[in-house]
């Protein structure tokens, strides 16, 4: 049979700052509906590596591909164009706006000839999709300042959901939060997963690691030091992997 070209390739990626080397030789493939857990300590380059992917840096070498075509991604905007959405921790959420304009923040639906603003639209749409992903917010239509923090960030993925074609990157999805508000959105980024959605997750909890993850990629100072398949490892080999202790 012939070999299924990957949805996204990280090629040999890495990257400088000055003369510090925050990542080198990182090669990662990521499939639709597949979870990929980057885990490693401070400083492992984790967060500076999904920054590359959704175009706020630019590798100092090698390269991504999208299906197999090598793609520049100059700008956040790039990134976007290529249906790669981020949540990160911090959510990007506009907090005096409704929950629908955050669905659609930036790619606003308008009608008519003079091109209103769709609100009963986009209403619409943002409570279709939070039914589908089980995001329970009290409406479409309330305010994100008065969301919880599981609420707010279900919103998030649920608008990269929305929007993302290939990849969803998440730097710390639940860093922020309780146990329960945890669960409900660990229940959504697996409802994210059965949509098809590709996922690259950075987590310190290795419990919401092996939880979510198909493979668990690992670094250390920069390196790769390997890609594992969540089924067949464990916690301790995987805490060996991050400090290098055996």
């Amino acid at each position: 049979m012939a070999a299924v070209t990957p949805l996204v390739q990280v090629d040999g990626v890495r990257k400088e700052f000055g003369g510090v080397v925050a990542l080198q030789g990182v090669t990662l493939d990521i499939d639709p509906g597949e979870v990929v857990a980057l885990v490693g300590d401070n400083g492992a380059g984790k967060s500076t590596l999904i920054k590359i992917i959704a175009g706020v840096h630019q590798p100092t070498d090698g390269q991504i591909l999208l299906e197999g075509e090598p793609v520049r991604l100059n700008t956040p905007t790039d990134s976007r164009q290529h249906g790669i959405e981020v949540v990160y921790q911090d959510l990007a959420l506009a907090d005096q706006q409704p929950v629908y304009m955050n669905m659609f923040l930036g790619r606003e639906l308008v009608r008519g000839p003079l091109r209103r603003m769709d609100r009963d639209g986009m209403a619409k749409e943002t409570q279709q999709l939070l039914d589908e992903l089980d995001v329970r917010v009290p409406s479409p239509r309330a305010i994100i300042r008065d969301l919880s923090g599981g609420q707010r960030q279900g919103v998030a993925i649920a608008r990269a959901t929305h929007w993302a074609q290939r990849l969803v990157l998440m730097d710390e999805p639940t860093a922020a939060l309780g146990v329960q508000e945890t669960g409900r959105v660990e229940e959504i980024i697996l409802r994210m997963r059965d949509r098809g959605r590709a996922i690259l997750i950075v987590s310190h909890s290795l419990d919401q690691v092996f939880r979510l993850s198909d493979r668990i990629c690992v670094l250390r100072r920069g390196e790769q030091v390997g890609i594992k398949t969540t089924s067949e490892t464990d916690g301790d080999e995987i805490v060996s992997m991050i400090t290098g202790l055996r």
